[in-house]
């Protein structure tokens, strides 16, 4: 492929990956208006917020045979039209079971999504022989911090039709000009159809099949953490340290910018490092942090604490999902993928649970945990790739 296309490809998917923050960014910040809207209590609303998990899981264990059967750009443009268009439904619903429904059809655009463009770039990845996901994350990431800043600006003065109306509308125009460039461009691996003469693409082996699993719970180890601090990063500011509302909303702040920014860099660090050891490096700096940020006597501690934890589990789940998609294809990426958004809904409530049983403090410790679990499975798959 000549240069100029690998260029573009690269240009489009960064676009796909930053839309795709953009618009799950701008559904979050109206959750609380649409929850008033519909007159669901919080229990409901839980209920009906778990269309999201429920779509995302089920479609991201069937994208990857759509990615093999029509090819990762294509499903790609045709998810990113639904995710658009889905994001304005929730505002129009009135009952939690309307709201229910409507989410699953989200989720399902955004599970669908997550996997055709992570394979799409992961073949990019190979073809380069650079290794790029990091900066491709790290546009989710910033999309995400402008969707949430934008939609926080907004949030007084648009009501949340017309807010998530007009988001469609931008992430359709993105997906026109992102779209035309992707569609132009054949997959690096050619989809199945129209190849009937030849021989049917073997499964991976036994062996393979494990060491996908094992590179999807490097990724639900990432993941859980990105959860459990996007849900109890600012009470545990608030509640165990004192923190005031507005410093305690600065905690998952300080994770994220330092997440945005390893990712950033992590190109970089890859080359320099090798992703042996970035894995081992990141699961042990994510680890340290959380410790500090659980257990830290001080806000300005914890704080630091949350920063240094993205820093670490900033490239885990990038590379994860590309050693995934490498040894795999995109039915790799689904199951490093559906084991990744698993840990982040998993996150959550096992923090929840832990924190009624001993306390809040200790439950973000498992945070901690699992990071290590992470770097002693990168340092037992480091002969793989």
């Amino acid at each position: 492929m000549p240069g100029s296309d690998l260029v573009r490809l690269r240009l489009a998917l960064t676009a796909f990956f930053a839309l795709d923050g953009f618009v799950f960014a701008g559904w979050v910040v109206r959750i609380p208006a649409v929850k008033e809207q519909t007159g669901a209590s919080a229990s409901t609303l839980g209920l009906a917020l778990l269309g999201v998990s429920a779509g995302a899981v089920v479609t991201m264990t069937l994208t990857g045979r759509l990615c093999r059967r029509y090819g990762s750009h294509l499903v790609t443009v045709v998810c990113a039209v639904l995710l658009c268009l889905s994001v304005g439904l929730p505002p129009l619903t009135h009952s939690a079971p309307a709201l229910g429904a409507v989410l699953l059809l989200f989720g399902a655009a955004y599970g669908g999504i997550n996997v055709a463009f992570n394979s799409a770039a992961v073949d990019l990845v190979a073809e380069l022989r650079r290794p790029i996901m990091p900066s491709f994350h790290a546009a989710f990431s910033l999309g995400g911090m402008v969707g949430a800043g934008l939609g926080a600006l907004v949030a007084g003065s648009l009501t949340p039709t017309r807010h998530l109306w007009l988001l469609a509308a931008a992430g359709l125009a993105v997906t026109a000009v992102a779209g035309r460039v992707l569609l132009r461009i054949e997959p690096l691996t050619p989809a199945d159809r129209g190849r009937e003469q030849q021989a049917e693409p073997r499964r991976p082996d036994r062996r393979t099949r494990a060491l996908v699993i094992v590179f999807g719970l490097i990724a639900l180890c990432t993941a859980y953490g990105e959860g459990a601090l996007a849900d109890w990063g600012a009470l545990h500011l608030e509640q165990d340290l004192g923190a005031s509302a507005g410093a305690a909303a600065v905690g998952y702040s300080c994770f994220a910018l330092a997440m945005t920014a390893g990712r950033l860099t992590g190109t970089t660090l890859l080359e320099r490092l090798g992703r042996t050891r970035t894995v081992v490096a990141g699961g042990a700096t994510a680890c340290a942090g959380m410790l500090l940020g659980a257990l830290a006597p001080s806000l300005w501690a914890a704080l630091l604490g949350y920063a240094v934890t993205g820093l670490g589990l900033a490239n885990l789940f990038p590379v994860a999902v590309e050693r995934a998609g490498a040894l795999a294809g995109p039915s790799g990426v689904a199951t490093a993928s559906t084991l990744g958004y698993g840990g982040m809904l998993l996150g959550p409530p096992a923090i929840g649970f832990m924190a009624d049983w001993f306390s809040l403090p200790a439950a973000l410790t498992s945070v901690a945990a699992l990071a290590a679990v992470a770097t002693v499975t990168g340092i037992a798959t480091r002969r793989v790739g």
